[in-house]
């Protein structure tokens, strides 16, 4: 079960929140810093990599931009998502990541559903997709139990994509 309301609200689950990152905590990841709400292995590689960014990228920290995984349960971010805004002819591409000590608890496959499907909100959006390297099988059991759709394979990278329900 999912819930969202358009705006800067959180996406919520069963198991989790999908929040907003803020410039201060994007500050923190860039900085290497440690804040108390953070599992003990956030931010892996790809979170230093995207917070580095939102500076050139403003809008990623928009309405419909990247936000932080956290555990309801604990209150703790255990990984990162987002949709890299704005939309071109209508497609989004998604990013996702959990921290290696919360995989196989199917957190990334339950956000990347809720993003989606709060994706398709947006004025003009009807496709979201994620490029995956096959030889990372979990990334694409991620998106395949998510509900997206292998549309093309150019050499070890796959993409994938799921489309709004009116468009299907």
């Amino acid at each position: 079960m999912s819930s969202f309301s358009i705006g800067h609200a959180d996406l919520i689950t069963d198991r989790l929140v999908l929040r907003s990152w803020t410039s201060g905590e994007a500050d923190a990841v860039v900085a290497e810093g440690r804040l108390p709400h953070w599992a003990g292995d956030f931010p892996a590689e790809g979170d230093l990599v995207v917070a580095g960014l939102f500076a050139d990228n403003p809008g990623w920290l928009g309405e419909y931009g990247h936000r932080q995984i956290i555990e309801r349960d604990g209150g703790l971010v255990v990984g990162s998502l987002g949709l890299f805004w704005p939309p071109s002819g209508g497609e989004l591409e998604l990013g996702y990541g959990v921290v290696a000590s919360r995989r196989g608890r199917g957190y990334a496959p339950e956000a990347v559903r809720v993003l989606t499907e709060f994706a398709f909100s947006a004025p003009g959006v009807h496709t979201v997709f994620a490029n995956v390297e096959l030889s990372n099988p979990a990334s694409v059991r991620v998106l395949e139990k998510a509900g997206f759709r292998r549309q093309s394979v150019d050499g070890d990278l796959a993409r994938f994509r799921s489309v709004a329900p009116e468009q299907r």
